[in-house]
């Protein structure tokens, strides 16, 4: 019998004196040996091992030596057999374990195959497992095991194993069956109590604290533990190649080969990658973007036709878009006559390879992937099966980098053609002339700094208001849809083939329906999706051949998900329909009276499409270059601002009927009555506040709309009301002026007065909030004019 322990068997401090002990499986074997068992297969061995325990009784008191686990070797090993049938010594990874000791004995053969293979300096260790979560997770165990106080600390355990036969790691799941255990308090172990548990739940950082509950070596463990091992390889690359995906960086294609090396447990595996331009309908007459390839060879250009790759691959891979393996090279070499293909894979000491067609989904790019071996027959139209589930994984990052190649066109654009604001675009050309005339006589010339100081800030948002719970329930009412048809079509199906394969998966089907209604949570959607399309599509593909009605079932499931996403895309739809609906209309209109305020007064404006729609207005004598400014601009500025955001508000209250989804937006002013400075970023090509002081304005705008009223849960921004934030009492002043012109005409009704909580960095905070009265035939014609406006501040 073998045993393996860790050095950490005796560093690590528990509240457990921890007590080797096979007194539960004595009692199984006590039960058999009873006489009532007197005809029963196993009772004449029961009682052999009855009396193995009882001429070793330190096998059913315990012991803490661990060297009497070899003095005992014979006789363990004998009483664990029925734990460890000889059926299943090459099947199942179990072996008998101590917990929390990483002491284990009593392997199953392929668990000691596994082991002989790690290398004689592998040690048997969970990962990423801290000493003091060891301590706690103790401590959970016996509030579980004494106190029956449940705790929920389960979270999967992994062993990282290396196969030097093949030169990866294998990645193991481990589970624990604890059957075999008690524990007992010692007269050193406090009593707690359910105040106590409650304590425990708020102090799950502090150490310290779970130590005064549960003292070092204050409890005994007596008993030993089962442990299995999953070979789940498959699914930790899987994820690991999306992480990395995510992650990006230089070293991903070395990080992804690393990955697929240990899927498919080849050490010399290697990966390629490369995107072609598929513009104008063309195949790969262009030059490579993004090359890490395997099959150009370093090659910058390349004619995709077939003077270099065989006719097989060209209709294979760049029209119909499929997978193309080739097995064998020198086979493939044979049949094509040594092509120009052949010879470059042939140099790079490729014996097998698959290539892997993704279309990115933004311009028309396709992208290789391509995966190759040194040996024939290592990679094969068998094996390449098992990419099923990760090339949706790199389709995803196909897009991804697709999108990041336009982003860095806009960028070009952006840098090179940035549009200014009219506004202030007499300054860029200023800076640009000076620059230019210095640059002819002066090769260090530098561009001045853009800033104009002494403007006032202006800030607005009109925010769709709960637009995530929206988005989540529309994700939660398409997963609802989804899961109900796929229960409906294989509860057909046990109606014409009564298979308990079709109930248990309708069972699963069900469990993830009523999880969904319960709650969604981060993952949830792509656990699904996965789970349907590796369990439950299979079954679909059988029962549509068996039967005419099936088959409709199954068609009337499939057309209901998008083609694209393979998934009921339905509310979801609705939902992005609406936002950019609402989006589209608030900023055509915002964009719009613009234009007819900077009539009234040139001023800087920027607009961004958010959840809604929020802006910035900078006015000031410096940004308009005329010794012009005069206070009731700012002011008639202001109360443009106020009317136009009620004019918005009508404008979302009445697009409510067209559009799929409820949407309601929140609308918010904040108010700023000290001039600041503003200067353009030239490493971010947009303006920004200047000065260490200015930047409070900044972080309050960032946070405002999440502020509440002060002593309540309630937020300032709801919808129906226009919040209005000040910090000074003379601007609330100001602004009642305009809510009573604006009530006055119906616009507006009641009024609040509000104090604001604290944020961060910031106090002192007040609202008004004012409601608006929402006309129901809102005609965006009929508004206040300009000479409305001007009457209105000079009163």
């Amino acid at each position: 019998m073998n045993i393996v322990t860790s050095n950490k068997a005796i560093e690590t401090e528990l509240p457990l004196q921890l007590n080797i002990s096979f007194r539960k499986v004595f009692v199984m074997f006590e039960k058999y040996a009873h006489k009532e068992f007197n005809e029963h297969p196993y009772h004449e061995s029961a009682k052999k091992m009855v009396t193995l325990f009882k001429n070793h009784p330190e096998l059913i008191n315990g012991f803490s030596n661990l060297n009497l686990l070899k003095t005992y070797n014979k006789q363990i090993d004998l009483l664990l057999e029925p734990l460890f049938p000889e059926a299943l010594q090459s099947n199942e990874i179990k072996a008998a374990s101590i917990p929390f000791s990483f002491t284990s004995f009593k392997f199953t053969d392929r668990f000691e195959n596994i082991l002989e293979n790690a290398g004689d300096n592998y040690e048997l260790k969970v990962r990423n497992f801290e000493d003091d979560s060891m301590y706690i997770l103790a401590c959970t165990f016996i509030l579980g095991f004494v106190y029956n106080f449940k705790i929920d600390m389960k979270r999967p355990f992994y062993f990282d194993i290396p196969d030097k036969n093949s030169g990866t790691m294998k990645y193991y799941r481990a589970a624990l069956n604890a059957d075999f255990s008690e524990i007992t308090p010692t007269e050193n172990a406090p009593e707690l109590n359910s105040e106590d548990f409650r304590e425990l739940l708020n102090n799950f950082e502090n150490i310290d604290f779970w130590k005064e509950k549960f003292p070092p070596n204050s409890y005994v463990f007596k008993g030993f533990g089962i442990i299995n091992l999953f070979d789940v390889t498959s699914e930790e690359m899987i994820s690991s190649i999306k992480a990395n995906l995510l992650a990006g960086g230089d070293e991903l294609i070395y990080k992804l080969q690393n990955n697929l090396r240990d899927f498919y447990s080849i050490k010399d595996l290697r990966l390629g990658y490369s995107i072609f331009d598929n513009i104008n309908s063309k195949i790969c007459e262009t030059i490579v973007k993004k090359s890490n390839s395997l099959i150009l060879n370093n090659k910058e250009e390349i004619a995709c036709n077939n003077s270099y790759f065989c006719n097989g691959i060209m209709q294979k891979v760049f029209i119909k878009h499929e997978t193309f393996i080739i097995s064998d090279i020198e086979r493939y070499g044979l049949e094509t006559n040594y092509n120009p293909f052949y010879k470059t894979l042939y140099k790079s000491g490729i014996q097998s390879i698959i290539i892997i067609p993704i279309q990115a989904t933004i311009n028309g790019d396709l992208a290789l992937l391509e995966i190759a071996s040194p040996k024939a027959y290592d990679l094969n139209s068998v094996n390449v099966n098992k990419l099923k589930d990760i090339i949706p994984v790199f389709e995803a990052a196909v897009k991804r980098t697709s999108e990041e190649h336009q982003n860095i066109l806009e960028a070009t654009i952006q840098e090179n053609y940035t549009s200014i604001h009219s506004s202030v675009k007499w300054r860029f050309y200023e800076a640009a002339e000076k620059f230019y005339q210095e640059s002819q006589i002066n090769e260090n010339a530098k561009l001045d700094e853009i800033i104009f100081d002494n403007v006032y800030p202006l800030y607005g948002q009109s925010d769709i208001k709960g637009s995530s719970a929206a988005r989540n329930n529309a994700i939660k009412e398409d997963l609802v849809t989804q899961l109900t048809l796929a229960i409906n079509v294989l509860e057909e199906a046990c109606k014409k083939e009564s298979l308990p394969i079709y109930k248990e998966l309708m069972f699963r089907v069900s469990t993830y329906l009523k999880d969904v209604k319960k709650d969604l949570n981060a993952g949830d959607e792509i656990n699904i999706v996965e789970f349907l399309s590796r369990e439950i599509y299979p079954v679909f593909n059988h029962i549509k051949e068996i039967d005419s009605e099936l088959s409709k079932n199954v068609s009337i499931y499939m057309n209901r998900l998008d083609k694209n996403l393979g998934l009921v895309y339905e509310r979801r739809k609705e939902y992005e329909k609406s936002v950019e609906h609402i989006n589209e209309k608030l900023s055509d209109y915002i964009d719009l009276k613009q234009k007819e305020a900077q009539k009234m007064y040139p001023h800087y404006f920027e607009r961004y499409k958010t959840d809604g729609v929020e802006f910035n207005m900078y006015i000031g004598e410096s940004i308009t270059k005329e010794n012009s400014f005069d206070a009731i601009y700012l002011y008639n500025l202001r109360l443009w601002q106020l009317q136009v955001m009620c004019e918005m508000e009508n404008i979302a209250f009445n697009e409510r009927e067209n559009m799929d989804a409820d949407l309601k937006i929140a609308s918010l002013i904040l108010v700023h009555s000290n001039p600041m400075a503003i200067k353009f970023r030239m490493d971010e090509k947009q303006f920004d506040v200047d000065g260490a002081y200015n930047i409070r304005y900044e972080i309050i705008k960032k946070r405002i709309d999440k502020a509440h009223i002060k002593n309540t849960s309630e937020r300032i921004t709801v919808p129906g009301k226009i919040a209005i934030v000040y910090s000074q009492d003379k601007d609330a002043l100001e602004y009642i002026k305009y809510i009573n012109f604006l009530q006055s005409r119906k616009q507006l009704g009641k009024l609040e007065f509000l104090e604001l909580e604290d944020l961060q960095g910031v106090s002192g905070l007040k609202a008004l909030r004012v409601e608006v009265n929402y006309q129901k035939d809102f005609n965006e014609k009929d508004i206040i004019t300009f000479n409305d406006l001007i009457k209105q501040i000079e009163v």
